[in-house]
């Protein structure tokens, strides 16, 4: 089973031209979510249905939940992968259905990470919501959605 490509492609449309920060967040971090670790760790999950192929800009890596993609550079962000257009928020399901929050892998990656998410530009954050909604709407998405978030528990520190 594969998530409907039309699905996928019309959620990282809304996220096209949005961004953490009216500006280049970028710029706070040197890009630092765009590189690996000094361990060659680090990168972004790759969610059903996006091409590996295409992302000539890293190396994909087989990971126990979902391909990783490893940047060696900087990419044609039109081509960025859907967790890339997210970071530093991460998928929850609450009540109301999916929502975000904080990415608690960007602690230590994101200078964003100690203002919350209401630091965040709210139309990024909107359209972050709206991504996943759609993205939870096909059976597949949902699934892979679902284990993302219990991934995450795992790398959310009690405090």
């Amino acid at each position: 089973m594969r998530m409907n490509a039309e699905t996928l492609r019309r959620a990282k449309a809304l996220l096209e031209n949005e961004t953490p920060l009216k500006t280049d967040c970028g710029a706070l971090c040197s890009a630092a979510c765009c590189r690996t670790d000094a361990d060659g760790k680090g990168g972004v999950y790759l969610f059903p249905g996006e091409d590996a192929a295409e992302m000539v800009w890293g190396e994909v890596r087989p990971d126990g939940f979902a391909p990783m993609l490893m940047c060696f550079d900087f990419c044609d962000r039109a081509a960025r992968p859907l967790a890339c257009r997210i970071f530093p928020l991460t998928p929850v399901k609450g009540e109301k259905g999916w929502t975000v929050r904080m990415d608690a892998r960007a602690r230590g990656l994101c200078p964003l990470y100690r203002h919350g998410a209401r630091g965040l530009n709210p139309d990024f954050a909107r359209a972050a919501v709206r991504a996943l909604r759609l993205i939870a709407s096909d059976p597949e998405g949902e699934e892979f959605l679902n284990r993302w978030a219990a991934l995450e528990k795992e790398y959310r520190l009690p405090f």
